[in-house]
C-alpha cells in the first residue's frame, strides 16, 4: 500500500483520504483502525462507496439476511460491523431493542402496543420495529414506564 503524508500549515485538522478500486478487508481495517469511540461510522453506499455516517444521522441499525443493514433519514448503508460492535461505538443514545435492532432514541415517533406482549416502536423516518419480551423491561425503564 501506498502512503503520502502531506504535512502544511493550511491543514488545522488532520484527515485521511483512500484511493482504491474496491473496499477491501485491509482497507476496512484501516478505516477501523482511523475511527474510534464517539467518532463518525463507517458504511458502504452502493456496495463499493464508502461513507462517513455521524451517529445523529443513525435512526436504526439493523441485522437483515446476515448483513447490518445501518438506516438513515431516506437511505440505507451496508456496513461489515457485527451488531455489537455497532452498539459498542455508537454509545448511549442507542439502545438494542431485539436481537437484531438497535434504535436512535432521538428519533423515536410513537409506540403502539403489539402482539404476544411486545411494542411496536415507529420512528420518524417511518421505519418500525417491534420491542421484543427481552428488551421491554430495558425499554420501559427509560421511558419511565
Amino acid at each position: 500500500m501506498k502512503v503520502n503524508i502531506d504535512i502544511s500549515p493550511e491543514y488545522k485538522e488532520p484527515y485521511a483520504v483512500v484511493h482504491t478500486d474496491k473496499v477491501t478487508d485491509e482497507i476496512q481495517r484501516m478505516v477501523d483502525v482511523f475511527s474510534n469511540s464517539e467518532t463518525p461510522i463507517t458504511a458502504l453506499q452502493n456496495e463499493e462507496d464508502i461513507v462517513v455516517l455521524q451517529p445523529k444521522e443513525i435512526y436504526m441499525v439493523r441485522v437483515e439476511d446476515g448483513d447490518t443493514i445501518i438506516y438513515g433519514a431516506r437511505q440505507k448503508y451496508r456496513s461489515r460491523k457485527r451488531l455489537y460492535e455497532l452498539a459498542q461505538q455508537l454509545g448511549k443514545q442507542f439502545m438494542q431493542i431485539s436481537k437484531t435492532t438497535l434504535v436512535n432514541l432521538s428519533y423515536m415517533d410513537s409506540i403502539e402496543p403489539g402482539f404476544s406482549g411486545t411494542l411496536l416502536l415507529k420512528l420518524k423516518n417511518g421505519d418500525k420495529d417491534y420491542v421484543s419480551r427481552k428488551y421491554l423491561p430495558e425499554f420501559k425503564k427509560y421511558l419511565g414506564l
